[in-house]
């Protein structure tokens, strides 16, 4: 499988390749930050697969934190493109709305942190939830 995708403004592209390792809904107060108030919808992806095409990101780590992750975005529109996480340094958590086609996508196996969820998110009828991060 090949997707490919930028940011609002066109300045990034990138490619990746390879099937999704996961498809998740995100509830945590982070995930809102960046979502505007939203779940974050997003899909992890083999690293070795990924590869921006058109530009180059710029980047955020929290310095108050042990082991922030990296925010990728665009520096001219402020997109959020990916995430990498020191957690798990051969993964991408690319975010869904930065898809050419986000239907690629298919819909969450499972919405996390589901324990910072906000009263007016919604959670599909009989999804697989879990009130933090997935076996960790």
């Amino acid at each position: 499988m090949t997707l490919a995708g930028g940011c609002y403004c066109g300045e990034l592209r990138y490619e990746v390749e390879g099937p999704p390792l996961f498809k998740g809904q995100c509830h945590c107060r982070e995930c809102q930050h960046i979502a505007g108030g939203a779940p974050n919808l997003f899909m992890t992806l083999s690293a070795k697969g990924f590869a921006y095409t058109q530009g180059a990101p710029k980047t955020f780590s929290r310095t108050d934190l042990d082991a922030p992750v990296v925010r990728e975005f665009c520096g001219t529109c402020g997109t959020h493109l990916l995430t990498r996480t020191p957690r798990y340094p051969a993964v991408v958590v690319l975010k869904i709305g930065t898809l050419d086609d986000p239907a690629a996508f298919g819909g969450p196996q499972v919405a996390i942190w589901t324990s910072e969820a906000q009263p007016f998110h919604v959670i599909p009828e009989g999804m697989q939830t879990a009130p933090g991060f997935p076996g960790g």
